[in-house]
Parts: structure tokens; C-alpha cells; sequence
């Protein structure tokens, strides 16, 4: 084999693509299909509550035509960071959905292993210990085991060594815990003897689909063409192409350093790298590297509930009131706080972002001086119970509605609301409370990553007796 092709469906499982597009990849006779699920792009929210990013039913609708035609084709199948944030219960949300797939298409002979991401709490503090924890950025506060203990269940990021021992086993389709996006892209490559460097790169730009083409999207499939002197990138799409710009620009993308690229185990330097136009829509590039880590870390991630939020949109469109808004903002929490002063102050928070002003850039703004003819403005309280969220957010909005503020002209009310109800709780508010990089030994991975094997015939049989249980109940 002097290439192999990786078929990249859409940027994250459940967004989407066209089948057409994807037939299109299937009629290259790919090698594998490979598909990221999971992001942290959203923050801590899904991973706190447990919940997954996109809907089951379209997961199902990506699931249903990526698994019966790598089945048909006889080639792998791989999702990474299954269900969102690639926990247990991310992932087990992910097995119910595979599972009807399986049943309805019997396919119960396909070859299935899970690998797990969830990394046990002990475990963690025994490398506390030993100091071989360290948090990854500034934001992030330092990791106790009060606070560890207070965290949601903890998952680290694979690289792909664990995905290319079950391939190496006779995987036929492989559903990952939490899994570093490019991990299931470089394990294929790994696995078909092809260059680590390029399936680590080329993961890089994959991982995220068609929006590394022009037009740039997530929902459109892609096809990477692994060599050994490097891999072409092309879009499976008549409406796109890929530029040496386009490419280049996505190996930047969510970065902190232009070409240096940090993964489980591994270093990866781009500085090097060529982007060649190969024909009028693909890429290829070529000289990529790749060095071993001095230490192998991977990254854990953990979230903490820290509040309960409920927030209200509003539209401000008289030109007296925006051109003061901010200071009338500060006077009406101002009130609202002395209204409730029998309440301490430490349980809440209140925030203004005025959208058309500074709400995306805040401080770091630069056209402050330039202020549009309406305003919209979001406002929420944050506080340690949701009761005193919807509390505290009541009487901040209708004090904000009928702040008199100077120049004032009507007094019919100072915001319009475009929902009703105007309060919206939101519920638990989370943030990271591990965000750490863990450094582990090698030999560790098998424990930190352990693989289960699915036997089909007998997980329906099980959910069958379920619910044949309930149905007599």
C-alpha cells in the first residue's frame, strides 16, 4: 500500500453532512472512517451535567449511514470523544444509540470495543502526591483534593495508542471515551504502517471536517490521503476547494503557538511544513515532524457546579439612554443590591454585556467611542441557589425597566423583551475545576484506558428483557 485514505464525515458527530458528499468519500474506497465527537469549545456545561452537545437523533442520523457503510465497506469505524465530553455517561448515551443501529440493520457481528477515558479520583491524587500535576494556563486555579473531590467524574484525553491496540486486536468499529481530537486519525495512520507525524497533523486538519475548505464548513465531509512523503487534504464537495491558504490557516487554528503542537506523549513541529496546491481542489503537505515529549501528559478535565444563573434579553433603542448606559446600569444594580441588603453580597453576581457596544471584546475594545442606534443587552445574576437567581434577576430587570435615568422622555419602559417570559433560569452554572496536565508512565495506559469488547447478541438480549420488564410493569 503506498497511500491510505481517511474518509472525516463532519466536524463534530451529529452536525451533519451531506450523504451525497459522503458517497462521494465511500466511492474513493477509504480505509477508515473516522469522526470526532466531542469538544470542550462550550466550556465546562456538558461535561458538569453529563449531558451530550448535540441531540440523539442527530447522532443517529450521522451514526446510522457511518457505521452501515464502513460495515459494508469492511473497513473501521472510529469515534472519538463519544457523546460530547467523552465521560461514562456520554458515552454509554452513545452505546443506546449504536445499539438501535446494530439491532435494526443486524449487524450484531461487527466487532466493537469501547475504550474509556474516565480517570478515577484516587488515582489522581496519588500523582498530586507525587507531584506529576500541573494546570494548563493561568485561568486555571490550582488543583486540591477538596477540590477534586468536588469535581464531576474525570476524564484525560487518549492519545492513540490505546485506538491502535484495538485495531491491532480486529476492532471493526471503535467508540472512544475522551480522546485528543487527532488521536483516532493518527492511530489509523499508525495502524496501516503510514508516518505518525502526517496522521497527527492531518488529524489536526481533519478533525474538524470541510473547515479547513472554501467555503469553510463543519457539516461536509473531507478525505485525507496519507503517503509516506506526506498527505493531501481534498473537500468531497463540488461547491468546495482547498487552497494552500485554507489549509495552512486551519493547522493554526486553536493554537497557542504558530507550529508547535502539543499531544499526549508527542510534539509536534510545523515549521517546516509545505501547502502545495495538488490538483484544482487538494492540498497536499508535506514536512511535518514529530519528536517524543519529554514527559508523557496527558490533559484531565473536570468540572465543579459553582452557581445557578437566570439571565433576561432585552433591546435598548432610545439614543439618551444608550449613550449613559453603562452608567445607568451601575446605578440600577446599585439599587437592586441596596434593595436586598439584608442578603449577603457574596451569594450573587450581576453582569451587563451590552451586544452593539462591548459585550464580545469588553475592556479590550477599541471603537468605545462609537455607539449604533440600538443596543442589545443581556443581564444575568449568578447565584448560589436558583431561587435566588430568579430573585435577585426579577427585581434587577424591573428596576432596569423603569429606571428613571436623566433626559428621559417616556415613561413607558426602557427595554423591549423579545421573550416571554423575560426571565429565563438557566439552571447549574459550572466551570473547570481540572484542567490539568497529568504526567503518566506507559505502562499505565492499559489501566488509565481500558478497553471493553461489546458482544451484541447479548447487550440486546439484556435490553430486550428491559424492557419487556417495564411493558409488564
Amino acid at each position: 500500500m503506498k497511500e491510505m485514505k481517511i474518509l472525516a464525515p463532519c466536524g463534530i458527530l451529529g452536525y451533519g453532512f451531506p450523504k451525497e458528499s459522503f458517497m462521494n468519500g465511500m466511492k474513493e474506497k477509504p480505509d477508515a472512517i473516522v469522526v470526532d465527537a466531542g469538544s470542550t469549545d462550550a466550556g465546562p456545561h456538558k461535561l458538569g451535567e453529563g449531558v451530550a452537545i448535540v441531540s440523539d437523533e442527530a447522532s443517529r442520523r450521522d451514526l446510522e449511514l457511518i457505521i452501515t457503510a464502513a460495515a459494508q465497506a469492511g473497513i473501521p469505524a472510529i469515534i472519538g470523544s463519544a457523546g460530547g465530553a467523552g465521560g461514562r455517561i456520554h458515552v454509554e448515551r452513545t452505546l443506546r444509540i449504536v445499539a438501535s443501529i446494530i439491532e435494526e440493520y443486524h449487524l450484531q457481528d461487527l466487532k466493537t470495543v469501547v475504550i474509556w477515558a474516565d480517570i478515577p479520583k484516587s488515582f489522581i491524587k496519588e500523582k498530586m502526591k507525587e507531584g506529576k500535576i500541573e494546570k494548563l494556563g493561568s485561568l486555571v486555579k490550582e488543583l486540591t483534593e477538596e477540590r477534586l473531590d468536588e469535581s464531576s467524574g474525570i476524564v484525560a484525553q487518549m492519545g492513540h495508542e490505546p485506538i491502535v491496540k484495538a485495531l491491532q486486536e480486529g476492532a471493526q468499529l471503535i467508540i472512544c471515551g475522551r480522546a485528543y481530537d487527532p488521536s483516532p486519525f493518527a492511530a489509523i495512520t499508525t495502524y496501516y504502517g503510514f508516518p505518525l507525524e502526517y496522521g497527527y497533523h492531518a488529524g489536526k486538519i481533519l478533525e474538524c471536517a470541510a473547515l479547513c475548505a472554501v467555503p469553510g464548513t463543519t457539516k461536509d465531509c473531507m478525505l485525507g490521503t496519507i503517503r509516506e512523503d506526506g498527505f493531501i487534504i481534498t473537500p468531497l464537495s463540488g461547491m468546495r476547494k482547498c487552497t494552500p491558504l485554507s489549509v495552512a490557516a486551519h493547522t493554526f487554528y486553536e493554537k497557542e503557538h504558530p507550529y508547535i503542537l502539543h499531544g499526549p506523549g508527542v510534539v509536534m513541529n510545523l515549521d517546516a511544513c509545505s501547502f502545495e496546491q495538488y490538483d484544482a481542489d487538494s492540498v497536499m503537505v508535506k514536512g511535518s515532524h514529530i519528536e517524543r515529549a519529554p514527559r508523557y501528559q496527558v490533559k484531565l478535565e473536570g468540572a465543579v457546579r459553582v452557581a445557578y444563573r437566570t439571565f433576561v434579553i432585552a433591546g435598548v433603542r432610545d439614543p439618551i439612554m444608550i449613550s449613559m448606559l453603562e452608567e445607568v446600569e451601575k446605578l440600577v444594580e446599585e439599587q437592586t443590591m441596596e434593595y436586598y441588603a439584608d442578603i449577603d453580597r457574596n451569594r450573587y453576581q450581576i453582569h451587563f454585556m451590552n451586544y452593539g457596544i462591548n459585550a464580545v471584546m469588553g475592556e479590550a475594545e477599541p471603537l468605545t467611542g462609537e455607539k449604533g442606534h440600538e443596543v442589545g443587552v443581556l443581564f444575568e445574576v449568578i447565584a448560589d441557589t436558583q431561587e435566588l437567581a430568579n430573585v435577585i434577576c426579577s427585581t434587577l430587570r424591573s428596576t432596569f425597566l423603569h429606571y428613571g435615568y436623566p433626559g428621559r422622555k417616556s415613561t413607558a419602559g426602557n427595554l423591549a423583551f423579545p421573550f416571554a417570559p423575560s426571565d429565563i433560569p438557566f439552571g447549574p452554572v459550572y466551570e473547570f475545576s481540572v484542567y490539568h496536565l497529568m504526567e503518566i508512565a506507559e505502562t499505565e495506559m492499559d489501566e488509565l484506558f481500558p478497553a471493553d469488547w461489546i458482544d451484541w447478541e447479548k447487550e440486546l438480549a439484556v435490553e430486550s428483557q428491559k424492557e419487556g420488564a417495564l411493558l409488564s410493569e
